[in-house]
């Protein structure tokens, strides 16, 4: 049952449930792909497809970030402030790291026209001003009769410390005719 799929940090006990029962619908014929196959629908990437893009992180992203959102939490844009925390610095909004996600899904993959349905995040490290943050993610499973796909989205830094670990769902466009 779902060989080299042990519970790990990085597939969680609830994931591996998932993958599990996706699996036995596979071998019951009920999904319409198996892990690197193609699928017969325009459209559709194949399970363990994957993208990826790269940002650094600069002051002028916190502050614009702040100002969009609203969130002007010291820890981000006071220095002094900061000096005081755990992290001894300013450090980027973690939500910052789930955006740099949301530009490979709607840039890469699966590309224009998917519909965000959902996005889990645990943020592992922080993220400084200067780190160049490398956005991956992976279709994992993917819903015919809906037409929606899973994937694996993970952040790490220019060091290759993994920053952020999660997962989105994401509905796709119906193909043009």
């Amino acid at each position: 049952m779902l060989q080299g799929y042990a519970p790990t940090a990085a597939y969680s006990a609830e994931r591996y449930l998932r993958m599990a029962a996706e699996e036995k619908a596979l071998q019951a014929g009920e999904a319409a792909a198996t892990p690197g196959s193609r699928s017969n629908e325009e459209g559709v990437p194949p399970i363990g497809a994957k993208a990826s893009m790269s940002k650094t992180v600069t002051e002028a992203d916190i502050v614009l970030f702040a100002g969009v959102t609203g969130d002007f939490n010291p820890l981000h844009v006071n220095a002094e402030y900061a000096k005081t925390t755990m992290f001894g610095q300013r450090i980027a909004h973690g939500i910052l790291s789930v955006g740099f996600i949301s530009a490979v899904l709607a840039n890469k993959l699966p590309g224009p026209g998917g519909v965000y349905l959902s996005q889990k995040a645990r943020f592992l490290k922080p993220v400084h001003i200067g780190d160049t943050v490398t956005a991956t993610v992976e279709v994992i499973a993917y819903r015919p009769d809906k037409r929606i796909i899973t994937l694996k989205t993970d952040c790490f830094n220019q060091d290759g410390v993994q920053v952020l670990e999660g997962e989105a769902v994401l509905m796709l466009p119906k193909p043009r005719s």
